[in-house]
């Protein structure tokens, strides 16, 4: 089972909110996922991040694989380092 950890597209037509969620990569983008570790918004401004450091650490070293945008969401809010 390859995890992910990815965004999962929230909200309404034309206002996306994102939530960080731990999920197997074969479930589909906004479909079943095992956790919630945290939320980006990027209708606002600045860009809200937040993130539970601790979760994001615990499943990064079991093994999940952040996307490029998450792993840049990561390093942006402090939760991990390049």
């Amino acid at each position: 089972m390859a995890v992910k950890i990815r965004l999962r597209r929230m909200g309404a037509k034309k206002r996306p909110f994102y939530r960080i969620v731990v999920a197997d990569s074969r479930y589909p983008r906004d479909g079943r996922f095992i956790e919630e570790i945290g939320y980006y918004d990027s209708t606002k401004d600045p860009s809200v991040i937040n993130v539970d450091a601790d979760k994001a650490k615990k499943w990064i070293a079991n093994g999940a694989q952040p996307t490029d945008t998450v792993k840049k969401l990561l390093v942006k809010s402090g939760a991990i380092s390049e």
